[in-house]
């Protein structure tokens, strides 16, 4: 089987530009990218130099994380930010330091537990979407200088495409629209595109386990699946500095590579800054006593944990060491003796539990969904260069009869080199839906149901007659329906209206349900797995014209307007529209949301 590279197609585009993938992690980011030309098969490039990291040749990450003054300007980021005289300097003049700050963009579905401790503060004058669109401006600006840098006539090839560039935005699997509208308002805020409907086109999202699944091709790492496919599922696991995100895939065709998701994807905390925030937890305890117990201190040990232990842990029989300071330092009744901490296998390995645990449960609940066809685990993500992870999930998944991989190559580039991928592939063809998606409609009243007698207060009447109870939920797609990208999901509705005036301003609620696989009687619009996802408006006024007016009981006139919802949802970002018939033309109002809603008329 040969690689992507060997059988990946011509660009077809019409005019040379540039596609730009900025993977920004919880913890490190990195930026991949290709040139495009008509007619010439496209070549992955990675951004390896940033300010900060000159010395340290083919580097393609940089941490995420930024200084701002007092009055919430950034004054460093990235490696620059990570250096001790930038330290000294934000500490003498009171710079607050931003990182995390991607867990701040999480649905709110998506419950965060981090032992006690808190997000590190935002600095003044800006929310999550400005500080992600600060950080997303800083990778563009280094992107711009490399390729100028780097290639030949790179001032004149940038400044032939920078009014055209287009851009694959990565996120975790549970990010849903209004995450990816956020992340798009960023990348306004960030200067990457202008504010307009051409400039916001320019930009496509993919989740980092779709993004995952095409550096695996890229890599190689499929090659045995991709030799021997029948019947043989496989999983993507990317384990990165937050999310653990997790994506099953069975392959549907080699020539060309056709892949198709097989369960809905996954996405749970479980990433590799909770093990340090389980780390400082249990130092802030153990040494609480000692002179080492302070802030500081353990801010220090902790760092030197995340460097060290954390990376080479691989044996819970062996005692680890956490080299933090000089032979002077000591304490031997905290286990500190020549500037380095003893700590048990047993304390470390507890450390890493929770993660494992919760990937472990993930990665058997996939296998399980699909019938047990997935016998191939990839592991990728700067999480996956932790020995003990990868030795954990290989000896808990193995009486499962799967076997666990991860490349060679260096892991936490996946994303950004496989959001490419995605972008010049576009390997899968087919997706599992997340959860349940429908409409709020109006139920007629049955007096023998005592559900519905219980919801009288919810009753209303149609000009027509009908007693009908609100908050009545319809299903137009169901979860875990597999989902190709050209399928269009379509119920057909009717509402009345006693003044065509209102047709000006028509919208839909679309409401998404997580609560399961049971379609639901009846929205619940406090309950957390209950929300809206967007709202998609149209101006009806031209049914105005034909609309044929009737007689209601009490003789006052009403019209009825019949229209469709429609939802898209085979590509990485979700579309909806309503569509109606106008003296035999069809015309239609779609959004792309990002997260939105279609509602009814209240009676």
């Amino acid at each position: 089987m040969v690689h992507t590279t060997d059988t990946r197609k011509p660009y077809s585009g019409s005019k040379k530009t540039i596609v730009l993938a900025f993977d920004v992690g919880t913890t490190f980011s990195g930026v991949s990218y290709a040139i495009l030309e008509p007619g010439e098969i496209p070549k992955i490039h990675g951004v390896t130099r940033f300010p900060g990291q000159e010395h340290v040749a083919g580097n393609s990450k940089i941490p995420t994380m930024m200084y701002y003054d007092k009055d919430g300007v950034m004054k460093a980021a990235g490696a620059e930010a990570d250096g001790a005289a930038i330290a000294d300097l934000a500490e003498d003049d009171g710079w607050l330091k931003a990182e995390l700050f991607k867990l701040r963009l999480r649905p709110r579905s998506m419950k965060l537990k981090m032992n006690g401790m808190r997000l590190p503060s935002l600095p003044r004058g800006k929310g999550p979407v400005q500080v992600f669109g600060d950080f997303l401006g800083y990778l563009f600006r280094c992107t711009r200088n490399f390729i100028i840098d780097t290639h030949a006539n790179g001032a004149a090839l940038w400044q032939a495409v920078e009014n055209d560039l287009q851009f694959v935005l990565s996120h975790p699997n549970g990010w849903e629209g209004a995450q990816q509208t956020k992340m798009r308002r960023a990348a306004i805020y960030g200067g990457l595109i202008p504010d307009t409907d051409a400039g916001k086109a320019r930009i496509r999202f993919v989740t980092e386990g779709e993004a995952s699944l095409h550096a695996c091709v890229l890599n190689g790492l499929a090659n045995d699946v991709l030799s021997n496919h029948a019947g043989h599922g496989f999983l993507v696991a990317d384990a990165g500095g937050g999310t653990l995100d997790i994506s099953s895939y069975a392959i549907r065709g080699t020539t060309p590579l056709v892949m198709e998701e097989i369960a809905p994807p996954d996405c749970v905390f479980a990433g590799s800054v909770f093990v340090s925030r389980r780390a400082r937890e249990f130092l802030e305890e153990k040494l609480k006593r000692s002179k080492y117990g302070t802030p500081d201190s353990l801010d220090h040990i902790t760092k030197r944990f995340d460097e060290t232990t954390k990376r080479l842990f691989r044996d819970k029989k062996e005692l680890q060491y956490v080299s933090f300071g000089s032979p002077l330092d000591k304490d031997t009744t905290v286990g500190i003796r020549a500037g380095q901490l003893k700590l048990t296998g047993n304390e470390v390995a507890a450390l890493f539990e929770p993660s494992i645990e919760a990937a472990v449960a993930s990665i058997r609940y996939q296998i399980e969904s699909t019938g047990g066809i997935v016998k191939s685990v990839w592991l990728v993500g700067g999480f996956a260069a932790s020995t003990w992870l990868f030795s954990q999930l290989q000896e808990r998944l193995a009486p499962m009869g799967v076997t666990v991989s991860r490349p060679d190559s260096q892991t936490s580039k996946a994303v950004a080199d496989g959001a490419i991928g995605f972008y010049c592939d576009h390997h899968v063809s087919a997706r599992m839906s997340k959860f349940m998606y429908g409409v709020e409609f109006l139920r007629e009243f049955n007096p023998l149901d005592p559900d519905h007698v219980a919801r009288q207060d919810r009753m209303c009447e149609l000009p027509s007659g009908p007693r009908l109870l609100a908050d009545a939920f319809d299903c137009i797609l169901a979860r875990s329906i597999r989902v190709k990208e050209s399928t269009v999901f379509t119920r057909k509705y009717c509402t009345e209206v006693t003044s065509l005036s209102t047709l000006t301003v028509f919208e839909v609620e679309i409401w998404c349900y997580r609560g399961g696989d049971t379609i639901p009687q009846w929205i619940q619009r406090q309950a957390d797995n209950f929300t809206t996802l967007c709202v998609v408006q149209a101006d009806l006024s031209p049914l105005a014209g034909s609309a044929q007016p009737k007689q209601s009981r009490s003789g006052k006139s009403y019209w009825t307007i019949v229209f469709s919802v429609e939802i898209h949802f085979g590509l990485t970002e979700f579309k909806a529209r309503i569509k109606w018939v106008d003296n035999v033309r069809t015309s239609w109002e779609d959004e792309i949301v990002s997260g939105a809603i279609l509602c009814f008329d209240r009676y």
